[in-house]
């Protein structure tokens, strides 16, 4: 993983949900709906940061659904010291795919067990699990979604076997120019709906963490959210 994903902005805004527990995890949660759920796995910032809550919050409220999402301080994001100390390697090696895909998988079949329809979405280093729980044959989630995505192998694009969307930002060392021609070479052979949606001028993690003060970069992360919701809607109602 690239020092890109350790970095960003933090946001303003005072989420609503609460905290609770999914599985053997805490978590937090945001709406009410009985029948629709959205599982967001997050970046390496957890789902502690504002900035996943408040995202948490506005799926919740707009697409009428309930949102459910090692933690690493946010305060990383404004000290250049913690920034430049966290290893990135040293924290995929404490969250590698065979340590953390049995308990995403527990907590998705939990949250498929309560809900008619569930969704999940990946930041960065999430959207590999994500991708996983949408694999054909195998799927326990009834759309995805991925936003700058990190880790991702082909196996897991070609093998997608649900409605699945990609947020795309123009410059990502994580997602290479090769995976993204891989991916628009392949979506339109899996026989499934599929949303490509291109970010010229963002960089990798601009969705959750783009600074908002900067225009362009406000109306990308805002499109993006937008982009989520209008999935949701779509394929959990």
């Amino acid at each position: 993983m690239s020092n890109c994903c350790k970095e960003g902005f933090k946001w303003n805004g005072e989420p609503v949900g609460k905290e609770t527990t999914l599985g053997n995890n805490p978590a937090y949660v945001t709406g009410d709906n009985k029948d629709a759920a959205v599982l967001i796995i997050c970046d390496v910032f957890g789902w502690k940061l504002p900035n996943v809550r408040l995202i948490a919050d506005h799926y919740a409220k707009e697409a009428n659904v309930t949102v459910y999402g090692e933690v690493i301080e946010p305060a990383m994001m404004e000290d250049p010291e913690k920034r430049k100390n966290f290893d990135i390697m040293a924290f995929i090696g404490r969250n590698s795919k065979d340590k953390r895909f049995p308990e995403i998988t527990a907590n998705a079949k939990e949250l498929k067990s309560n809900y008619k329809k569930v969704a999940a979405i990946g930041f960065c280093y999430g959207a590999w699990a994500v991708l996983r729980l949408a694999a054909k044959d195998s799927a326990i989630i009834d759309c995805a979604a991925v936003a700058h995505p990190s880790l991702l192998e082909e196996s897991e694009i070609a093998n997608i076997g649900v409605p699945v969307q990609f947020l795309v930002p123009e410059t990502d060392p994580m997602f290479t120019p090769e995976l993204k021609e891989f991916t628009l070479k392949t979506l339109p052979t899996l026989n499934i709906p599929f949303n490509y949606d291109y970010y010229p001028g963002l960089v990798h993690g601009f969705a959750v963490r783009g600074d908002q003060k900067d225009p362009k970069q406000k109306e990308g992360l805002e499109r993006a959210k937008n982009s989520a919701v209008y999935w949701f809607k779509q394929y959990l109602h």
